[in-house]
């Protein structure tokens, strides 16, 4: 802190002693407002959505330099987002209630300062496994399942399902800790039974698993496991159907469970930064919606939808003023 004041003093002192003088108003009026953006791996969603929008901030927004960062997902950007590491993160709707709750994933972390910027899409939880393999999530007993990353949203999905399913998920299946990507190539090398996905539709790693053919895929329900996790956690899982032919080969439409996906910034992002940003993504709303299919979903109505993390008072005050926030 002390460091952090001296700096800031000597900038202070600097400008006092006629620095502001030599580098001209018109030059500090171009200077640049910087935004970092957290993403995901790059086999799902968050990765291209995160790049597009920060391509699409830096070209409209005349003073603003945005970058996305690839990074393991939910978990890492909220706890990014409110140590201050970066500014607008990409989460689930429930990774961030764990994070604003301090339970889960972030239980030796404590409470995270973490905030809603927009609501985006749902994504579908996936349960993917080789034809023949398992027809329920109970039926993964005794199998090599991979539950996504460690400490990642997807594994904690995958916990509270296999839960849901009547399984102990540390002792009734073999756990393996993969990404998407890794645990598409677990799957089609035969390393893994199945392996368990959160994300949107289609997931790129997933869709090239199915295309490829090697092995013929079956997706697992998990439509009877919701009504248990709605009474445990309500307002944070919602009912989603897969689509039928949403991937190769997947015939008829698969029941199952969806949450939200949010953008999340901290409650110390300053409300101009926040205003500047969502009038980047909403004056180009077009634009966005390019970027990928799940970003058709996209509108200014459902980016204001309240939900169990509370908005940034800034994004709320956005949403008041476009009229789509009472």
């Amino acid at each position: 802190m002390t460091d952090l004041i001296s700096r800031r003093g000597v900038v202070a002192g600097g400008l006092g002693l006629g620095a502001a003088a030599l580098i001209g108003a018109p030059a500090l009026a171009q200077a640049k407002q910087r935004l970092t953006i957290v993403t995901g791996g790059t086999g799902g969603v968050f990765y291209p959505y995160g790049g597009g929008i920060a391509k699409i901030l830096t070209e409209k927004l005349p003073n603003m330099q945005a970058t996305s960062q690839v990074t393991g997902g939910s978990v890492d950007n909220c706890k990014l987002v409110s140590a201050g590491d970066a500014d607008i993160g990409f989460s689930t709707l429930d990774s961030a209630y764990d994070a604003m709750e301090g339970v889960g994933a972030y239980a030796k972390d404590g409470k995270l300062d973490v905030r809603v910027l927009a609501v985006l899409y749902d994504s579908f939880l996936h349960v993917v496994g080789a034809q023949g393999a398992a027809t329920t999530v109970a039926s993964l007993k005794g199998k090599r399942v991979s539950v996504g990353s460690a400490g990642s949203s997807t594994e904690s999905i995958a916990d509270r399902v296999l839960e849901a399913a009547g399984l102990n998920p540390k002792t009734d299946i073999t756990r393996d800790n993969l990404g998407v990507a890794e645990s598409a190539g677990a799957l089609k090398d035969g390393k893994v039974a199945a392996f368990f996905w959160i994300g949107g539709v289609p997931t790129a790693a997933v869709r090239d698993l199915a295309t490829s053919g090697q092995p013929a895929l079956q997706f697992i329900p998990t439509g009877e496991e919701l009504a248990k996790l709605e009474r445990q956690w309500p307002g944070l899982y919602r009912s989603f159907n897969l689509p039928a032919n949403a991937y190769t080969g997947q015939a008829a439409a698969v029941p199952g469970l969806g949450v939200a996906n949010v953008l999340v910034v901290s409650s110390k992002l300053k409300d101009d930064q926040v205003k500047a940003a969502l009038e980047g993504i909403f004056n180009n709303l077009e634009e966005v919606q390019k970027i990928h299919p799940e970003a058709r979903r996209l509108t200014l109505a459902g980016a204001a939808v309240k939900s169990a993390v509370p908005l940034h008072r800034a994004a709320e005050a956005f949403y008041k003023a476009r009229g789509v926030l009472s």
